[in-house]
């Protein structure tokens, strides 16, 4: 049958590429110092980018991308209301018993206290000015009050000893003291007065209320006086895109976490956690374990350079060993990495740490396959009469170089595909990555060939290894195979491809295939919400006249059922409590008569008259004359509604306090423990602001309502992750597909069983991350994209060597395939990669165990069992050559795919 149009492309391609290769490695080995500079030069200009090179550990950066939902809302939340402050936290427990109960004066029932409410302990734990925060803690009453923010228990006490110390006395018994001020705080935090004897108050310090679910733990249901913890919150202030004042806060921040490990007391356990604690938690868990790190690449760098020789006999070691050439070509391996840390640093994108971890795990996979292929080849052939050095390399290039261009390409491709995810971890390996395979591909083809002849004239001239000045006697020596091939062509070649053992493989392959309040959470509004009419205040307000769907009142309602919405209380409203506020009966909106400025004396001019109209709420520019003084005055004992402390920050006039810009509620989640726990929260608080979003009548507005919480945009790639994942991995194999049909000759069916194959190895990886625990997040999925990449080299090698075969029948291809490149895969790959990754069994670092170790090993026994012995089989029963225009032949190859698929079924 005549060839088709299709398959005299191919050959052409393929007969182009052998020539092409054959000259330039003829020219690398005859000109090696011209290569050898040419190279270093290039690796010098790449590497230069070092110097601009910046490694971002910020969590934010790493897993969230710039144009994420969750990353949107914090940028305009930072925006209008500030960053969320950084929140420092000591949890508190004793080991001593509890005081006998609590006996309230005159009468009433024993009240236990749980021991770490008794008063010696409160006084151990006390903190007070001891700790200085006055240049970065959060005062919300500043300039008025400079305190700083302290959620403590101790707050009930004013941070004082002495208060602590209350105590009066009807001459016989206590008649009040801390036990009585405790319980009256607990319910009523924002109280200016106990009403006991002592009459002392309950509110901060700072000026705010003090929630006890916030500094207590270990109660059962509201019961705080059973606390088994103390919960103290230092909020800190953030800063957005200021890097000077972020500092001195990261500063202070290094000095409590030393404060606190290094703080010893028999009667207090103290658990503590930074702002920074999660971005020096990446940092330790990479640094905890570079002796491990280390170690596992020295065993693969070791076993590299010694592997690679061919020796003849003992009297030959030194000569015929190849240690120089190995560290040459892991040192090729290592330089292809750092010109794509600099190319990349050049452009200004960062590094991330996972970049530095699995990019050199991965570019040795491929690099070092790629060296053994070559240098293997060689050692197996046999110089034709006449025929030069530098033409037998040009040859063996000339015939290895297109299944290393075929393996190196399709990654290039794969993983610059990869960087179209929006996910920063995911794009930031991807790019790097694809540019680190595609420069260890080049010089590997024009350096590494140009040591080669080097190594070799060195080792036909009988000089030593690494002491080339040294000479060995002549001696004729017998060339044989090594030890790997034999045992791949004489007894593993031959009996996986019996007629008894192929249904086996492929019928095997066939059948497996302390605290007690969750986080804050804001409902924000954003800017074009009109506060100034009655209707667009009853859409948000939870008082009287209100919407019964208010976004207050939904919210209230949503707290009701917080075992489904994951609300746990009532939001705070900045603006029911101003219309509490401006009420003429509350005394607390005075004005002078002279000026109209604010004024907080009983002598002012009250803001509205004691008429019926006066009582109503205020509305159009009224609504706006007070709203800025409600907005800066402070709570005091005569008027407790003042806004500065708790809403001045929530609500964003524009327009020169003409207008009400966006605005927040404020809540708590309930207790969230586990991941789940997190996403269901962040899902569940979405689809209430949806709804209220949807209430208020903002469709087709210019605004909307939408949750924030500190933790969304950790937590919001788990919404996406399967289709991120999804679209990663099909990009991927869609890449590898195309250039392997194009870089096959245009061999379809060659390429299909390639994809297949590798399709296979990300199904069964899926399988060994559900069996081993592994779980779906920007970690796992990059090692996902890295394992697609490395299967390219388990499956593409076995392929082409099939492809380009002269045996008449499959299974005599096949055995030829696996024979020749077999062993340079199982040595290059999963010889070379399974010392390191046992190594990595020994790490202390839970990253590198679950992540690193059980995926490096999942990848490379899966993609060694699957490109030496599933494929070399898949090929024995339909690997025969199809090509698109050979239709008849392809429904032939297809329909005995179907027959081996349904027999085995």
């Amino acid at each position: 049958m005549d060839a088709s149009c299709c398959e005299r492309f191919g050959e052409r391609f393929e007969n182009a590429l052998r020539i092409l290769f054959t000259s330039w490695g003829s020219f690398c080995v005859r000109r090696p110092l011209v290569v050898i500079l040419a190279s270093i030069v290039l690796v010098a200009a790449c590497s230069s980018g070092l110097i601009y090179m910046h490694v971002t550990t910020d969590p934010v950066e790493l897993w969230s991308s710039p144009s994420s939902q969750a990353r949107q809302e914090k940028e305009y939340f930072d925006t209008h209301f500030g960053p969320f402050f950084r929140t420092e936290q000591l949890i508190i427990t004793t080991p001593l018993v509890p005081d006998p109960p609590y006996s309230p004066y005159p009468i009433g029932d024993d009240v236990p206290f749980g021991a770490p409410l008794r008063k010696d302990v409160l006084h151990q734990v006390g903190v007070g000015e001891r700790v200085t925060l006055k240049d970065i803690c959060l005062t919300p009453l500043a300039p008025y009050n400079s305190n700083c923010t302290i959620l403590s228990v101790l707050n009930y006490y004013q941070n004082s000893h002495d208060v602590l110390d209350h105590t009066t006395t009807d001459g016989f018994w206590t008649t009040a003291d801390y036990h009585s001020h405790f319980l009256y705080c607990v319910s009523a935090p924002a109280s200016l007065n106990d009403t006991t004897p002592l009459h002392d108050p309950c509110m901060g310090t700072f000026g705010g209320p003090v929630f006890p679910w916030l500094i207590l733990g270990g109660y059962d249901a509201t019961n705080y006086n059973n606390a088994t913890a103390l919960v103290i919150t230092f909020p800190v202030n953030n800063y957005h895109n200021d890097t000077k004042k972020l500092g001195k806060a990261l500063a202070w921040e290094k000095e409590f976490i030393d404060f606190v490990k290094n703080y010893s007391n028999p009667n207090l356990t103290i658990a503590f956690s930074s702002e920074r604690s999660i971005e020096d938690e990446i940092n330790r868990e990479s640094e905890s374990d570079i002796s491990t790190i280390l170690v596992s690449y020295i065993i693969m760098f070791v076993y590299i350079s010694l592997a690679l020789g061919h020796i003849q006999s003992c009297r030959r070691v030194l000569v015929d060993s190849k240690i120089s050439l190995g560290i040459a070509g892991i040192l090729i391996v290592l330089s292809s990495v750092i010109c794509s840390l600099g190319v990349f640093s050049y452009i200004g994108i960062p590094l991330t740490l996972i970049v530095i971890e699995v990019i050199p795990f991965l570019v040795l996979a491929v690099g070092v396959d790629n060296i053994f292929i070559i240098v293997q080849t060689y050692q197996r052939d046999e110089r034709m009469p006449q025929e030069e050095l530098h033409q037998q390399i040009g040859r063996i290039l000339g015939d290895v170089a297109p299944s290393m261009f075929l393996s190196s390409f399709s990654e290039t491709v794969a993983f610059f595909l990869g960087g179209l995810s929006s996910m920063p971890a995911v794009r930031t390996f991807s790019l790097f990555a694809g540019l680190a395979v595609f420069i260890d591909f080049i010089l590997q083809i024009s350096c590494f060939i140009s040591l080669l002849g080097l190594d070799i004239k060195r080792q036909e001239s009988n000089r030593l290894d690494i002491l080339c000045c040294v000479k060995l006697s002549e001696g004729q020596e017998e060339k044989s195979d090594g030890f790997l091939f034999r045992f791949f062509k004489k007894v593993y070649a031959p009996f996986i491809l019996k007629e008894w053992v192929r249904p086996l493989v492929v019928s095997k392959w066939l059948i497996f295939e302390f605290l007690h309040t969750g986080p804050p959470v804001y409902f924000v509004v954003e800017e074009g919400h009109d506060y100034l009419t009655m209707e667009g205040q009853n859409s948000v307000c939870g008082g009287v006249g209100c919407n019964n769907n208010s976004l207050v009142l939904q919210v209230y309602t949503a707290s009701l059922i917080s075992s489904y919405t994951k609300i746990g209380f009532t939001p705070s409203s900045w603006l029911d409590d101003y219309f509490d506020w401006i009420k003429p009966q509350s005394g607390c909106c005075r004005y002078y008569n002279g000026t109209g400025a604010f004024c907080n004396n009983t002598t002012c001019v009250n803001c509205r008259p004691m008429t019926q109209s006066g009582k109503q709420r205020p509305t159009g520019q009224d609504f706006m004359r007070f709203l800025p003084m409600f907005l800066s005055d402070n709570p005091n004992p005569k008027c407790g509604k003042g806004g500065h402390a708790s809403y001045s920050a929530g609500v964003d006039l524009i327009g020169n306090d003409t207008n009400v810009g966006a605005t927040y509620f404020m809540t708590y989640h309930t207790i969230l423990k586990t991941s789940a726990d997190f996403i269901d929260a962040m899902k569940k608080a979405r689809n209430l602001a949806d709804n209220i979003t949807d209430t208020m009548g903002l469709q087709g507005t210019s605004y909307r309502v939408f949750p924030y919480s500190v933790f969304y945009v950790f937590y919001e790639q788990y919404l996406t992750i399967v289709f991120d994942t999804a679209f990663n991995l099909s990009v991927s194999l869609g890449a590898i597909f195309l250039v392997s049909t194009v870089l096959l000759g245009f061999e379809v069916w060659s390429a299909v069983l390639v994809s297949l194959t590798i399709a296979m190895i990300l199904v069964n990886m899926f399988g060994v991350m559900w069996l081993w625990g592994i779980s779906l997040n920007a970690v796992s999925l990059v090692n996902l994209v890295m394992s697609c990449g490395i299967s390219v080299e388990f499956c593409s090698h076995i392929v082409r060597a099939f492809s380009i075969s002269t045996k008449t029948t499959r299974v005599e291809r096949a055995e030829e395939a696996l024979a020749h490149m077999g062993s340079s895969v199982f040595s290059g790959i999963t010889l070379t990669k399974f010392g390191g990754i046992l190594i990595l069994a020994l790490s202390k670092s839970q990253i590198f165990q679950i992540f690193y170790f059980r995926m490096y090993l999942a990848i490379v026994l899966l993609g060694a069992t699957h490109g030496l012995i599933f494929l070399p089989v898949l090929l024995s029963y339909v690997g025969k050559i199809c090509f698109p225009h050979s239709n008849h032949r392809c429904i032939i190859l297809f329909s005995n795919v179907l027959k081996y698929f349904f027999f085995f079924k």
